[in-house]
């Protein structure tokens, strides 16, 4: 379940909340050959099932910038504004990939808002987000982005 909030605005009465957490979503090898593909990343220990069955996860495993390229689609599901002009993405504050993610395994992230200021171009917020793999005790990516609502 997620937070419906009217206006961008609203977010700066929402500092310190927990929005929400995402469905789990399975990552799978097409999506990791496709983003390789996009990235020119074609390390092994992502895009060879053979190879990778030996090496050290047991298996492939995502590339740490597709499970942080999953972040615009945990915003949305988690926050819906539902007077809107735009939602741009302004950057990166921090990010961490503490766990690997096995090729087959479940994704979720939890969103909370850590910060939120008015500024001339719109809202500017700040989202701590943080991806769990199923079953897996430390986190696979942790990271601060910043989006700027108007």
């Amino acid at each position: 379940m997620g937070t419906q909030i009217n206006r961008p605005t609203d977010l700066l009465s929402l500092v310190g909340r927990q929005l929400g957490t995402t469905d789990w979503q399975q990552i799978t090898q097409d999506q990791v050959n496709l983003f390789a593909d996009a990235t020119g990343d074609h390390q092994w220990i992502h895009t060879d099932p053979q190879r990778a069955a030996a090496g050290p996860f047991g298996g492939t495993i995502a590339h740490g910038y597709l499970t942080l390229s999953l972040i615009p689609r945990a915003l949305n599901e988690v926050l819906t504004i539902d007077t809107l002009e735009a939602a741009l993405n302004y950057g990166l504050n921090k990010v961490r990939f503490p766990a690997p993610v096995l090729v087959g395994a479940q994704v979720r992230a939890t969103v909370a808002l850590v910060s939120a200021q008015q500024k001339p171009g719109g809202v500017e917020a700040v989202f701590g987000v943080a991806f769990e793999a199923e079953n897996v005790d430390r986190p696979a990516c942790v990271a601060e982005c910043v989006a700027v609502y108007r």
